[in-house]
């Protein structure tokens, strides 16, 4: 029963973010509660979210003041010379945007961290997004898989868990597993460059469009002008097609009104005109030049200190913050201002961090994450004990997905180390396989990190799912299938 309520439970979470029927905040919260009591937890389900939330609240603390220090740099003005330098350098060809994003996303994730790979990318590609008006779910694409992959580095994380488990060393498990990185990345590029593609024939589709009904719709304005006063429009940006009226519309605009809005929702939402003044006005108020070498300093101080590791993320950003506030924003009016235009971004991804609480602490409390993953072992017949190395990297896909990497690597992983034993598999051959799910886990909402980076990016989780998730199976499964090819991961 609990195995069935568990995996019950993750598909209806997962159908209605991705149809939009909740937001994923009502979803975390609501769906484990049902089926929590269903599963006999009564009064207990409070205990269980509390303890889970402890253990998330440096979590929510990082990424709170992460946002709030990063969203005040980029207020300053600190990255607009770097978004500039990669305009000069990309053009403004969305393809070649877009696979910079990934080359990008793939050089900061050297750094072992997600929180910082997705902070950085966002803060340098995200303006540049809305600039060009392309679709900034194209951004939280790539960046995931790309962060995703890297994600088997031996300082990243999986790796280290899975060697740790199974007893290995670190660089047993991924050197072996360099040829399925780089094909992983191959394969990350190409999907980099078609999206990119699409980009820039939908930005190119708008603009046509536009052009073409700005004649129309002239020849009927100046046929009706006596009737309705003039209507003006203009695109937004560098041709998204978004218009800015003055007047009434003529029919003309209106039906290039209803066609622009069609060909962007094929793509993804629409981006808000507004969140992009306020982030690339290059007279907005909250500008700092003189504080450029000043804020460049201090950005680069947290990053070296955090990658040192000497002292807690969270308070890391923290002091940042307030030191950012202080000199960028000396008065107290100010100050408070700079906070709240950033508490959207913050409660958004704050509350989904403690909501996720909810689901995390209901799996485990219930043991729902046990009886799910003892189901699974057990139903593999003995007859496929030689393809367990294979059956491991096949089950590390969805489990890594709906499960954290510490009860997948601690939890499932020497179970199945101890079936495949015994048909002369190698423990190492084990771990390898084990983490080649991980470009699908960093997609999960469990992994705060995913949060931070569809929040900073103002996308919707569904969204975001729905354009990555097929991507992230087939860049598992590649890398897999190279591992298995190489002779790296044993097949029978």
């Amino acid at each position: 029963m609990l195995v069935i309520l568990g995996f019950a439970m993750i598909a209806v979470f997962m159908t209605l973010i991705m149809t939009k029927k909740l937001t994923p905040v009502v979803a975390l919260i609501v769906v484990p509660t049902i089926f929590g009591l269903f599963a006999g937890a009564g009064l207990g389900i409070g205990d269980m979210v509390m303890d889970s939330m402890k253990s998330l609240t440096s979590t929510a603390a990082l990424l709170m003041f992460a946002i709030v220090f990063f969203g005040m740099m980029i207020d300053v003005g600190l990255f607009d010379p770097l978004v500039k330098l990669i305009l000069r350098t990309l053009g403004n060809d969305p393809a070649k945007v877009v696979l910079g994003t990934a080359v990008l996303a793939a050089v900061v994730s050297l750094d072992g961290d997600g929180s910082t790979t997705f902070i950085l990318t966002t803060a340098a590609m995200l303006p540049i997004y809305l600039r060009l008006g392309m679709s900034p779910v194209v951004l939280t694409c790539v960046a995931g898989l790309a962060n995703g992959t890297m994600n088997i580095l031996p300082w990243g994380g999986p790796t280290a868990r899975a060697a740790a488990a199974l007893k290995v060393s670190p660089s047993e498990v991924f050197v072996p597993m360099i040829p399925s990185l780089i094909a992983g990345m191959i394969v990350i590029f190409l999907f980099a460059w078609h999206l990119g593609v699409r980009e820039r024939r939908r930005l190119a589709l708008a603009g046509s469009l536009w052009a073409g009904e700005r004649d129309a719709s002239a020849s009927s304005d100046d046929a009706g002008s006596s009737s309705g006063g003039t209507a003006t429009s203009a695109p937004h940006g560098s041709g998204n097609g978004v218009l800015t009226m003055e007047k009434p519309r003529s029919a003309a605009q209106a039906r290039f009104d209803a066609q622009v809005l069609a060909v962007a929702e094929q793509e993804s939402d629409a981006v808000s005109p507004a969140l992009a003044d306020a982030q690339l006005d290059p007279n907005r108020s909250t500008l700092r030049p003189k504080l450029f070498w000043f804020n460049l300093a201090l950005t680069v101080t947290l990053m070296v200190v955090l990658v040192m590791d000497v002292l807690p993320l969270a308070y890391i950003f923290m002091v940042g913050s307030a030191i950012a506030l202080l000199v960028n924003f000396p008065h107290v009016k100010d100050q408070a201002k700079a906070l709240v235009s950033h508490s959207s971004s913050i409660v958004a991804v704050v509350s989904m961090v403690m909501a996720a609480a909810v689901l995390t602490g209901v799996l485990s409390g219930t043991g729902m994450v046990d009886a799910m993953a003892a189901w699974l072992v057990s139903v593999i017949p003995t007859s496929m004990g030689p393809y367990m190395a294979v059956i491991t990297g096949l089950l590390s896909i969805p489990m890594t997905f709906f499960m954290s990497n510490d009860a997948f690597y601690f939890g499932v992983l020497p179970v199945l180390s101890e079936m495949a034993a015994h048909f002369g598999i190698d423990p190492a051959a084990m771990a390898r396989a084990s983490i080649t799910g991980q470009p699908v886990h960093m997609q999960s909402p469990l992994v705060p990190a995913i949060l931070l980076l569809v929040s900073l990016s103002k996308v919707e989780l569904g969204d975001h799912h729905k354009k990555t998730l097929w991507r992230a199976l087939i860049v598992s499964l590649v890398m897999l299938a190279v591992a298995i090819l190489i002779g790296v991961i044993p097949f029978g």
